[in-house]
């Protein structure tokens, strides 16, 4: 009988979890992307661009999410010289940034209902493709640009929710091989599904 009691609330506390802050979550939003000291380019990529993500919150203190993000993309094009300090032609890079990540979420117990802060950490994938294009040289010609891999990922953010719907607040920050990281601000809507 004590086992049964013991289900019975567990499967209470489970609901009532759900019901404050949703089980399933999706969320779509706007970011800003400040990705540094790009070695390709020798410039730094400032833009605004999207994100999408969801997560499972099986209880109220934790989450597992999932991110896509847009991280940007830039068209660098810079003069090559030729002898004697003239110019010889132009070299044009174009670069575009995307990544995925996964977090595990933890939520601080604060005794406001509507309000959640979170710290996060995990893994982010990401990838970058491009092209780089030599014209006007005696040796013109065109490189496609191509290079992934997986970094340590954190970020901390503030959301509110009222009933199903709400809107988050985040900062997420992770390595990029040959730059010097990104620093990533979102702004998104959410729906609590379950």
């Amino acid at each position: 009988m004590r086992k049964l009691l013991l289900a019975l609330a567990l499967t209470l506390a489970a609901g009532a979890a759900q019901a404050d802050n949703g089980l399933l979550s999706i969320g779509a939003g706007l970011t800003n992307d400040n990705l540094r000291d790009i070695a390709a380019t020798n410039s730094n990529l400032s833009s605004t661009s999207w994100k999408v993500w969801a997560g499972v919150r099986p209880i109220s203190l934790f989450a597992v999410e999932a991110d896509y993000m847009d991280l940007g993309s830039q068209n660098v094009t810079q003069g090559i010289a030729g002898t004697l300090g003239s110019p010889a032609g132009t070299s044009t890079t174009h670069l575009n940034y995307k990544a995925f990540a996964g977090y595990a979420v933890g939520y601080v117990p604060i005794p406001v209902p509507f309000l959640d802060v979170f710290g996060k950490v995990g893994l982010a994938r990401w990838a970058v493709s491009g092209s780089n294009t030599i014209t006007g040289t005696p040796a013109p010609g065109f490189f496609s640009l191509s290079d992934n891999g997986t970094q340590f990922a954190w970020g901390v953010g503030g959301q509110v929710h009222f009933g199903n719907l709400g809107a988050r607040l985040e900062y997420e920050n992770f390595s990029i091989r040959n730059t010097g990281g990104v620093n990533l601000v979102s702004l998104t809507a959410f729906i609590n599904l379950f």
